[in-house]
This record gives C-alpha cells, structure tokens and sequence, in this order.
C-alpha cells in the first residue's frame, strides 16, 4: 500500500525511530509498504519515519542508476565500519526538488536484519553508500540538510513549508468541491 511521504520539516522526521523488536507479518507489510511508496516517488531509499513510522526500517534500491543493484530490506541497520570520503548531491523525497552536495563514508559495512529477520552484513559503495547514510540517517531523526550550512538549510525551510501550505491548500480545494451525499436518516 503506498503510503504518504512527510515533507521536512514535520517533526516526526526530527525524531528517532525505535528498534524494531521482532520481524513479523506487520513488519514485513511495512517494509512492502515502502518500497511500493519508494518507487513510485521514483526514489533509491526510503525509511519508515518519511511515513510517520518511528520504526528502524529502510529499503533501498539503487539499481536504476547503479547496475549490479537490487531492492534491499534494512531492518535495524547499523553501521559497522567506514572507509574513505566522497561528496555527492543528494536529494530527498521529505524535500522535494532540493538538492545538495554533502559529504559522506564513500564505503560502509552496514548490519541488520533482512525481510525474514535473519541477521545479514553488506558492503556498500557508490550510490548504495550514499543511500544506506542518507536513510540510516532517518532513522536517527536527521535529514541530508542538517549536514548543509544554517542559512541553506533555512533557505530550503522556507520553500518547504511554502511547498506544504501550497499542498495543504490544494486539498482543502478538493474536499470543498467533492460531491457531498446527503443522509437518508
């Protein structure tokens, strides 16, 4: 099921989300909940708190841009080593049409747990790297703009909430010209 994706800056995306206890059926609807909600935003990563669940759960999947990729399920992913840096521009489906370079690990080692719950270590370069930051990042209630100078992440604050009060408006339009039914009561 395709969820909605939060727009920064709502304070559920400056929290951290819990561990995940056990992996089970609700888990796993989740984790399908995302990446259905990742690819049709046409995003590589996507993680539980971007849909109000302050839960430590992502996916990824770089394979339109990186080959050799696929859908990978993180559930309480860690990052367990570092190697290298590298800037890369990064953009967000939380901020919408922004984009900026930021610096990070050019290769990490992440362990988690996989979609059946057992425990797994991959090693990520390129695009992938990046992504398993950004997203693990999520988790810890921290956005690609908090590595960005105060005056360009106040800059892109101000578009957001613009971005957001234009969509909160548009909504109110629909329901106002949505049929109304009236009660046979």
């Amino acid at each position: 099921m395709m969820r909605e994706i939060l727009i920064w800056p709502d304070p559920v995306l400056k929290q951290a989300a819990r561990p995940v206890e056990v992996v089970d059926d609700a888990i796993r609807a989740l984790l399908e909940d995302l990446a259905e909600t990742m690819y049709a935003a046409e995003g590589v990563g996507l993680a539980a708190p971007q849909v109000g669940e302050l839960l430590r759960c992502i996916v990824i999947d770089t394979s339109p841009r990186q080959e050799g990729q696929k859908l990978v399920h993180l559930v309480n992913p860690e990052i367990v080593r570092t190697e290298g840096v590298t800037t890369y521009t990064e953009g967000c489906l939380s901020i919408p049409g922004e984009a900026e370079e930021v610096e990070r690990a050019a290769r990490v080692w992440v362990k988690a747990l996989d979609f059946q719950g057992k425990p797994f270590e991959i090693e990520c370069d390129g695009l992938l790297a990046i992504a398993a930051q950004h997203e693990i990042d999520h988790l810890e209630g921290r956005l690609f703009v908090d590595h960005l100078s105060p005056l360009k992440r106040e800059l892109i604050r101000k578009r957001m909430r613009k971005l957001k009060a234009e969509k909160a408006s548009e909504r109110a339009d629909e329901l106002r010209k949505a049929p109304r039914h009236e009660s046979a009561l």
